[in-house]
């Protein structure tokens, strides 16, 4: 059996690049802790693609096993979904593999607008 490491041991370079939809999930649970509804919801609000709950789900159940997010208890809803909904927060880990991915992404941006690639560089519009 093979022991994984510590996420504090682990780098975040490994897990990278990172799918577009756990991409959105994790810029969502950036601003604070969501139930997976609101995940969905921005991420159609312009913070990537719209996804269902089948990939949502599947995601999440995969981020908290590799420890980048984590349940939460969510804050305190007296509503009529209290108790149902399930609360997802990013981890210290979850932020450091969000970062790297960010940082991978604005490399790869950089050498698109160095090829001209980008409307800002005076290359093709989208």
């Amino acid at each position: 059996m093979t022991r994984t490491a510590p996420p504090e041991e682990r780098d975040p370079a490994t897990l990278l690049p990172l799918t577009p939809a756990v991409l959105c999930i994790l810029l969502a649970l950036a601003d604070g802790e969501k139930h997976g509804y609101a995940i969905m919801q921005a991420a159609a609000a312009g913070e990537g693609a719209p996804m269902g709950p089948g990939t949502l789900y599947g995601s999440l159940d995969r981020l908290l096993r590799a420890r980048l997010v984590a349940e939460s208890d969510g804050p305190d809803d007296t509503g009529g979904h209290a108790g149902r909904r399930r609360y997802y927060r990013l981890t210290d880990f979850g932020l450091r593999v969000l970062q790297a991915e960010v940082r991978r992404l604005e490399q790869t941006l950089v050498l698109a607008r160095r090829k001209k690639l980008t409307a800002r560089a005076g290359g093709v519009a989208s």
